[in-house]
């Protein structure tokens, strides 16, 4: 294991009670002798130098923090330590604030492992094979209307071959991460985080395909607006708008590198046994009491 000698601090830029925290650990680290920077208002232009001189990231917040943190420090090759103070923590590994101390001490002490999550690249192209953008997303693509509950008609292919037009409120295009957000609420499938594949689930459909769809690994999808919509389509990345779909253009969605990293404490089959707890608040998390198997 690497040994860390300089880790970089990102608060919730819009959460301002998360700035305390940040500046609690950096005041632990500077008795560490440990080199650090933060950041409390920022965003990913900032931070790009910054992050790539880190051995580490700890971003303070919740999911959506953890999202943006994994975003910007993937593409740097540099893992992630998520400290809750969100509502779910899905992809945190600190629990709570207060947990600072034990932690800092099991990173220094090697105490801990990187879990690699892949990321997606949902592209923008026009008729003419030009790129109008590219966005990284580590949750989900969206392809939907500009309004809630106006029905989009999309023809979708994977790997250059059309599979099938759906008539349906959106389309999630999602990562293992993404399979316990979004798709999880519409009724998709859960994917262990270590797999490569791509989910396709779509929202609310009618009179059209209504089953997700996990694809092999590689897999590429390419979707594009029919003649037939009546209204504006929009993409959607990670829960930002981030284009318009004009007639003539359609968005090219596959796996990326790099992926994101993020740090983790806990034994390599913490994701069920997490995810569980959240969505099961009522059972008893020590489990029956029976036997090992």
């Amino acid at each position: 294991m690497t040994s860390i000698t300089h880790i970089g601090i990102l608060a919730h830029p819009t959460r301002p009670d998360t700035y305390p925290v940040a500046h609690r650990i950096a005041e632990t680290l500077a008795k560490r002798q440990i080199e650090h920077w933060i950041y409390t208002d920022w965003n990913d232009d900032l931070v790009q130098s910054s992050v790539a001189k880190a051995d580490m990231v700890v971003a303070i917040g919740g999911d959506g923090a953890m999202l943006r943190a994994g975003r910007v420090c993937g593409e740097q090759g540099v893992p992630v330590l998520g400290i809750n103070m969100g509502w779910l923590g899905f992809l945190t590994e600190v629990d709570q604030p207060e947990d600072w101390d034990t932690t800092l001490e099991n990173l220094l002490a090697g105490n801990y492992w990187i879990e690699r999550r892949m990321m997606l690249t949902a592209t923008l192209i026009n008729d003419k094979q030009d790129i109008i953008s590219s966005h990284s997303a580590l949750n989900d693509v969206v392809i939907s209307g500009n309004v809630f509950g106006r029905m989009i008609q999309i023809n979708t292919f994977i790997d250059k071959h059309w599979t099938t037009t759906y008539n349906s409120d959106a389309l999630i295009i999602a990562t293992p991460t993404g399979s316990t957000a979004y798709a999880l609420a519409t009724g998709g499938p859960i994917l262990p985080p270590e797999l490569r594949n791509i989910l396709m689930v779509p929202v609310a459909p009618h009179l059209s395909m209504d089953r997700p769809l996990v694809l092999s690994e590689g897999a590429v999808v390419d979707v594009e607006p029919t003649e037939e919509n009546r209204h504006q389509i929009v993409l959607t990345v990670d829960g930002n708008v981030v284009a318009e779909v004009q007639d003539n253009q359609h968005i090219c969605i596959r796996s990326a590198e790099p992926v994101s990293q993020f740090v983790r404490m806990r034994d390599p089959n913490y994701f069920y046994r997490s995810l569980l707890d959240r969505m099961e608040p009522r059972v008893n998390r020590h489990g029956p009491r029976r036997k090992t198997f």
